[in-house]
């Protein structure tokens, strides 16, 4: 398994309307994905509680830190 990993520093108000924007860039992606692919499935729900959760967090501009792992399998999907 591949892991990749990138931390953004929150320090300004710049950087925490960065970071907000692409939390709800990630959160509409995800939920319009989830509407086209799993509708109605509760793993989609789930998903889009959490990813609602963090786009909520990121509307206060506060100081802090953004990490992103994105954790690759070796196995491709099935077809």
């Amino acid at each position: 398994m591949s892991r990749h990993e990138a931390s953004f520093e929150i320090e300004s108000k710049t950087d925490s309307y960065a970071a907000r924007r692409l939390l709800e860039r990630a959160y509409d992606t995800i939920r319009e994905e989830s509407r086209s692919v799993r509708e109605g499935t509760d793993d989609a729900q789930a998903l889009i509680r959490e990813f609602e959760t963090l786009r909520d967090a990121a509307k206060r501009p506060t100081r802090g830190k953004l990490t992103i792992i994105y954790e690759q399998d070796d196995d491709g999907f099935d077809d």
